[in-house]
């Protein structure tokens, strides 16, 4: 029986005005606390930018799962659906508890940079540590390798790359909450179409919670993702493209299992131009520049939000590639 339409329009909803309406609140709470973006050097704002989106994006994420359970446990969604969503939530309890600590990990990770700046040793190393939690839980990548070593190693790798990609590509207003809604929803409809429910209620609800924070991103910026938001965003998307079955008996595919880096083409393609670009000057590859794609676009004479406009159909069409 197929997974009824109205619980996945729930969960985006739930998501979108949780994260929504609980925004205006932490910012007022980052102000009293003095968590904000300075201005400085590369930085276009002229005053301090309260450094919430990371706080209502996570908020945005655990009321509407909060709610899916009272639902389910007192049978509001209807028999059907509570019993599809009790029977996929106990075989897959593990793995959820892992994926829900590593992300409270990772906006703990990213509110500790934001309060003060973290030597990059110990924040790569906070990163590999949430990793092999969320892998030793069960949210692997075996790519038809039957080894838990590579198992292990290939997923820590991709928890980490995606992560930072996000995490460098949050230098303009809405870029990077704007590509993490787009490819949320892309897996969310790879995911529905599926019939893999359970992941498309996830990636609903991060799309949803992403694009509740948007209007306070973008064009103008009131609140920051800042470091905890920009880490959660990029965590999130790197286990939703590790949760669905790209390859199965009815999808025998093998290619399929690129999706992911055609949903994740544009974050992932920036990442690697820049390393590669600080590393032949002979830079450290974690200090910031202005050599990203969005920067290149501003100095072709593009402003600041059609060059991210620009982005987001590019990350778009990828994304409809990796749909097709």
């Amino acid at each position: 029986m197929p997974f009824p339409f109205a619980a996945y329009l729930l969960a985006f909803l739930g998501a979108f005005f949780a994260a929504w309406i609980t925004l205006p609140l932490w910012r007022n709470w980052c102000l009293r606390i003095g968590l904000v973006d300075e201005p400085g050097d590369r930085k276009i704002h002229d005053a301090p930018v309260p450094l919430a989106g990371g706080l209502a994006v996570l908020t945005g994420l655990t009321v509407p799962l909060a709610g899916g359970a009272v639902a389910v446990k007192l049978d509001l969604l209807g028999i059907n659906t509570a019993g599809l969503l009790s029977y996929a939530l106990s075989r897959r309890a593990v793995e959820l508890m892992g994926i829900l600590s590593g992300a409270l990990g990772m906006v703990m990770l990213g509110w500790w940079d934001d309060r003060q700046e973290l030597r990059p040793a110990v924040k790569f190393s906070g990163q590999c540590f949430i990793a092999l939690l969320v892998a030793a839980a069960g949210v692997r990548i075996t790519l038809f390798v039957g080894s838990a070593l590579f198992s292990y190693s290939i997923t820590v790798l991709w928890i980490l790359t995606v992560t930072n990609a996000f995490n460098f590509m949050d230098n303009m207003n809405g870029l990077c909450a704007g590509l993490g809604a787009i490819a949320a929803s892309c897996f969310a409809v790879i995911a529905v179409t599926a019939g893999q429910y359970l992941v498309g209620l996830i990636a609903l609800m991060v799309a949803g919670a992403l694009l509740g924070f948007l209007p306070y991103n973008f064009p103008k910026a009131s609140a920051f993702l800042g470091d905890a938001g920009s880490h959660l965003v990029g965590y999130l998307l790197a286990v939703i493209a590790i949760l669905p079955h790209f390859y199965s008996r009815r999808n025998p595919q093998i290619l399929a299992v690129f999706k992911p880096l055609l949903v994740l083409a544009v974050p992932l393609v920036d990442l690697v131009w820049v390393v590669i670009l600080r590393w032949k000057s002979g830079r450290p590859f974690y200090l910031g520049d202005n050599n990203h794609l969005s920067h290149r676009l501003v100095r072709r004479g593009c402003s600041r939000a059609s060059a991210v406009l620009w982005i987001w159909l590019l990350a778009a069409a990828t994304g409809g590639l990796a749909l097709l």
